[in-house]
């Protein structure tokens, strides 16, 4: 048990270090998208869209952790740069490499140094959709005008979409400071934007929940209207993040 217990720990590891990874032109396809795999009696999905990834370990009922960042890739290693992390603030501005392989719809991953303890995780989605981006809050309604958000210091909120998936964070990568995340599937049809959230770090009680909002698409920005997740009235426009 102790070998097992060990080997589960070291594979949650590799995948919190393929969080953060930023991508070589002829690479962007390889890993863009969402992957999933197991550990424990838990979730593994990672998120790679625009340069940016994430890996997020939860449970049917509980929130584990989650990290994330930018990546870069050569060849078929990745160096990774940790922008946030829940579980770990000390990782944050740590640099390791991973190796990594793509066959068909399987992901194996392996740190160096520890190629006899390797992660498999299967595609969900290859990224591919008209909101498939990482996006940051840019305006928000205030007294029926739209008031752009003062932003100052490091601090910010982004959320990134891949063909199926979404996450939230908000972080400060200069602080360390990690203040919360959620995420599951969504769905973007006739104007319709759909979350169903699967993980939710504030509160494991929003698990299983959708919400309903007016999505479009308007000159570059994602305009997005409707009741917040504690019932008060919002309209945000989001921007694709640099």
């Amino acid at each position: 048990m102790k070998i097992i217990s060990q080997t589960i720990s070291a594979l949650v590891v590799i995948c919190m270090v393929l969080t953060n990874f930023s991508v070589n032109a002829q690479d962007s396809g390889v890993l863009q998208g969402a992957w999933e795999g197991k550990s424990g009696d838990g979730r593994l999905v990672m998120l790679f869209q625009d340069g940016y990834a994430t890996v997020s370990h939860y449970t049917a009922s509980a929130f584990k952790s989650t990290s994330g960042g930018p990546y870069t890739i050569n060849a078929n290693r990745a160096t990774v740069d940790f922008e946030f992390s829940s579980h770990n603030k000390d990782l944050v501005g740590t640099q390791q490499n991973m190796q990594f392989k793509v066959d068909g719809n399987q992901l194996t991953v392996s740190m160096d140094g520890m190629d006899d303890r390797e992660m498999k995780l299967q595609r969900i989605d290859q990224g591919d959709a008209p909101l498939a981006g990482v996006w940051q809050i840019t305006d928000r309604m205030e007294g029926g005008e739209l008031v752009p958000i003062q932003r100052s210091g490091t601090r910010k909120t982004l959320k990134m979409l891949t063909g199926t998936r979404f996450q939230w964070f908000a972080i400060d990568p200069a602080t360390k400071l990690f203040a919360g995340t959620g995420g599951g599937t969504y769905s973007f049809k006739d104007g319709k934007y759909t979350e169903n959230i699967e993980f939710f770090s504030r509160d494991d009680s929003r698990v299983g929940a959708s919400l309903s909002f007016d999505g479009e698409l308007k000159d570059g920005g994602w305009h997005h209207s409707g009741l917040s997740s504690k019932g008060d009235k919002i309209y945000e426009v989001w921007g694709r993040s640099k």
